[in-house]
């Protein structure tokens, strides 16, 4: 006859060893890192138009400002809720081309607060063109690497976004 007792223990102290992990998981991926798939062809021909997976840090854009030509990952201000993958084009003050792919260009002065962003695949990309200047505030984090799987082998980190 099982002891009822250490097994209620048991379960109980299991029960708050995973609580504990999944609020750590939690944090961990809100506030440091997080692993997301990139889908979507606006970023061809730097990433793949599926399944490719980032590894993406949440700290520099607290600490370390964020630089032209960084590949970040911001909530999408024309879709609540949809987070979108985007390179940094423009930075605050400056004055970037709106729109390169049409022969009648026009400049805007970033504002302060807001980075212009775009997809590298300007034909098929909907990005600051389309939405305007990104709020600094919607910026999710900076992408480290990209994460090749290769099957029955290992993960490979590939920094070279």
């Amino acid at each position: 006859m099982p002891n009822w007792g250490s097994v209620g223990r048991f379960m109980f102290k299991g029960t708050i060893a995973t609580v504990q992990f999944a609020c750590f998981a939690h944090l961990f991926n809100q506030h440091v890192a997080e692993f997301t798939f990139c889908v979507g062809p606006s970023m061809l021909p730097t990433f793949n138009l599926t399944g490719d997976v980032m590894l993406v840090e949440h700290i520099s854009k607290h600490f370390k400002s964020l630089e032209r030509g960084d590949v970040i990952v911001c909530m999408s201000p024309s879709v609540p809720g949809r987070a979108v993958l985007k390179r940094i084009i423009g930075m605050p003050g400056d004055n970037i081309c709106m729109d390169p792919t049409v022969p009648d260009r026009k400049y805007f002065d970033v504002p302060q607060g807001h980075v212009w962003v775009g997809g590298d695949n300007l034909s098929n990309s909907t990005d600051s063109r389309s939405y305007g200047p990104v709020a600094m505030g919607l910026i999710r984090g900076k992408v480290l690497a990209r994460i090749i799987i290769i099957p029955h082998t290992l993960v490979v980190f590939v920094p070279d976004v």
